[in-house]
């Protein structure tokens, strides 16, 4: 049995790839801001650039990529569920390739940002919006319309057999 990934997956797949780039912006911007400029402890500076990036990463991609109707604390609450687990690995990954091992900062940065691109995109993408996807959709005359879960949510788009 082979899965097939229409156009619309693909086009979902680049503006997460887009939009997580912004984000990364965020991130790298506001880590370079406290570690090089305010010269705050590594672990913290990197913990409030990922928030901050999380917070922009989630808003922008639940309403123009995933187009979701979900609820929204839910949603949040999935994702910061993601970020429990996240959160306290890459950290813990930072501290012992950056300070341990002496690996260069921004790489290890780096690094932690592929991983999380990746497992963020799978876990947004079938967890947190996976039966909302596509039920915020706008009409023609550009008033959004909400179309019921168990509309949008009958077979994932791009899931098809």
């Amino acid at each position: 049995m082979k899965k097939k990934f229409d156009k619309k997956e693909i086009v979902r797949a680049i503006k997460f790839l887009l939009f997580s780039m912004s984000a990364g912006l965020i991130q790298l911007g506001s880590f370079t801001l406290l570690n090089e400029l305010l010269h705050w402890d590594y672990w913290l500076s990197y913990l409030i650039a990922l928030v901050l990036s999380v917070i922009w990463n989630f808003t922008f991609n639940r309403k123009f990529t995933f187009k979701s109707a979900n609820n929204v604390p839910i949603a949040m609450l999935k994702v910061l569920g993601y970020y429990a687990v996240f959160t306290p690995l890459s950290t813990l990954l930072e501290h012992y390739l950056a300070d341990t091992l002496m690996w260069n900062e921004y790489l290890v940065t780096f690094i932690n940002m592929f991983i999380n691109l990746v497992t963020e995109f799978l876990f947004q993408r079938f967890v947190v919006f996976g039966k909302s996807i596509d039920t915020n959709v706008k009409k023609k005359d550009g008033e959004e319309q909400t179309v019921p879960e168990d509309e949008g949510a009958k077979t994932p788009p791009g899931l098809e057999e």
